[in-house]
């Protein structure tokens, strides 16, 4: 779809900065990345319960809920795949414009997708966090039935199983679900966060 030439960007008299400073904190986005079953959304939802009880205003994109709207035309294949995370980045931008915490949990198994919406991105306000499991885990866990419709051959093109997922490469923080709880694993973002200074008002 061509890009119309009447258009131009429409500033606000209220910058991000001043709506970091009403917020009182920092804003970012927390990108979750990995497998089917490793523990995305879980691990943001516990997230976010935390980030509340500390004042932080925050909102949770996750891949399910997304497609239930405004990516409800997409399919699973590589471009759709590509075009579902570049509408999520556009969206994470403008919420982390707004002064948000955004937690996204997509598995996203393309690392160029990531960089891209790294790239929209202020520095420091990308936070890729990866959370790694082994796809045996992922398999016994198969929150969704997702692996055993694999296994019955009723979904093809999955991430993991006969598509390709692209580890990420220097993420910002590494969880690992085959051997840390949900708990340590949010205790680890949370640390990240504190010492970055994403917890407090710059």
């Amino acid at each position: 779809m061509a890009e119309s030439e009447n258009i131009k960007w429409h500033h606000s008299k209220v910058t991000k900065e001043q709506r970091r400073d009403l917020n009182n904190h920092r804003s970012a986005v927390i990108w979750f990345t990995g497998l089917s079953g490793s523990g995305k959304s879980t691990i943001s939802v516990e997230l976010e319960k935390e980030l509340y009880q500390l004042g932080i205003r925050t909102y949770c994109l996750d891949g399910d809920n997304i497609r239930h709207g405004l990516n409800k035309d997409l399919g699973f294949g590589p471009d759709d795949r590509k075009e579902n995370i570049r509408r999520i980045g556009e969206v994470s931008k403008l919420m982390t414009e707004a002064g948000l915490v955004i937690l996204a949990a997509f598995i996203s198994p393309y690392r160029s997708d990531r960089d891209e919406i790294r790239k929209m991105m202020e520095s420091g306000e990308f936070i890729e966090v990866f959370v790694d499991a082994s796809i045996e885990t992922c398999k016994s866990r198969d929150p969704k039935g997702l692996y055993k419709k694999v296994r019955a051959g009723e979904i093809t093109g999955f991430t993991g199983i006969d598509a390709p997922y692209e580890v990420p490469v220097n993420p910002e923080i590494t969880v690992n679900t085959d051997t840390e709880s949900i708990e340590e694993s949010v205790q680890s973002i949370m640390s990240y966060l504190k010492t970055n200074g994403f917890l407090d008002n710059d």
